[in-house]
């Protein structure tokens, strides 16, 4: 496996987010492609490719995805029209720069078969169809829905080249699933990761109960939670390590399933996100060290 990273991550720019990656050892980036991003596919000329492969190059890098989410998910048939040819446009950009996977969000699939859940089945099967004639994959974020429900969508769609892009920390955080289960289900589509951490705030709130018994005893950090669900707020992001992933656990499944591709680090929020990335290296190298991978 090798270590990548969101090159908007660092917040530098892509020329500098490049930079910054090449200088801690990264070995590969994604990039947004989406409208108004730095790599809009719309905007990106033969010329313009050239140059940016150029950058990627002599820093030693390859692209490991480009990322396609124009944050609106396919369950609207209308909007559907211009977001699926949008979508191959990214993807065949995807090819030019080397890395044939483009990352989306394609929405929380329905468990009951309905219009909504047919409508999302006809676009991810319009674009598993386009990959799969160009040799090129969509891998779907996971997060919104659990992993064994996300598998049989994409085990219905009769095409393979919508597949997964795997985030053990949306699981942990959204729908409180085991990254090591999913990938029970998952493992097979799996193209593409994403390396972050985080909690479930109302897990937390609910453990600490527990083990207090009295919600008026809850720890400084409990309370904290508690006041965050008030807020509106569900999960949080936290760095490698520092959440419910357990990567001595999640590592070695997502190598069973044959999975050799980017552990590509995602930093959405903190302050200091370039010693946030930074430490990640750092400590996926000593997990991969440590289970020889």
């Amino acid at each position: 496996m090798r270590i990548g990273a969101m090159v908007g991550s660092f917040r530098l720019g892509f020329r500098g987010g490049v930079e910054k990656a090449a200088e801690l050892g990264i070995e590969g980036i994604q990039a947004m492609a989406t409208t108004d991003s730095e790599l809009a596919a719309e905007d990106m000329t033969k010329e313009k490719i050239r140059e940016t492969l150029d950058i990627v190059k002599s820093n030693g890098l390859v692209f490991s995805a480009l990322c396609g989410d124009f944050g609106t998910g396919f369950s609207d048939p209308e909007q559907n029209k211009w977001l699926i040819d949008k979508s191959k446009r990214i993807l065949d950009l995807s090819l030019e720069l080397g890395c044939g996977i483009v990352t989306t969000h394609i929405g929380t699939v329905p468990e009951e078969e309905c219009e909504k859940k047919e409508i999302m089945r006809a676009a991810c099967r319009e674009l598993a169809l386009y990959g799969d004639s160009v040799g090129a994959s969509f891998a779907v974020e996971t997060g919104p829905e659990k992993g064994w429900l996300l598998a049989d969508f994409l085990d219905s769609l009769g095409a393979e080249g919508v597949r997964v892009n795997f985030d053990p920390a949306n699981l942990v955080m959204c729908v409180d699933d085991r990254p090591e289960e999913a990938l029970k289900y998952l493992g097979k589509y799996v193209v593409h990761t994403h390396a972050k951490d985080g909690i479930m705030l109302q897990k937390k709130v609910d453990e600490a109960i527990k083990i207090n018994a009295n919600a008026l005893q809850l720890d400084e950090d409990a309370k904290k939670h508690a006041q965050m669900i008030e807020m509106g707020e569900k999960f949080i992001e936290l760095p490698l390590g520092q959440g419910d992933v357990d990567f001595d656990i999640y590592l070695p499944a997502l190598h069973d399933t044959g999975f050799d591709g980017f552990l590509t680090i995602e930093r959405e929020v903190g302050d200091d996100p370039v010693a946030d990335i930074s430490m990640a290296v750092g400590f996926l190298r000593e997990k991969l060290a440590k289970f020889g991978f």
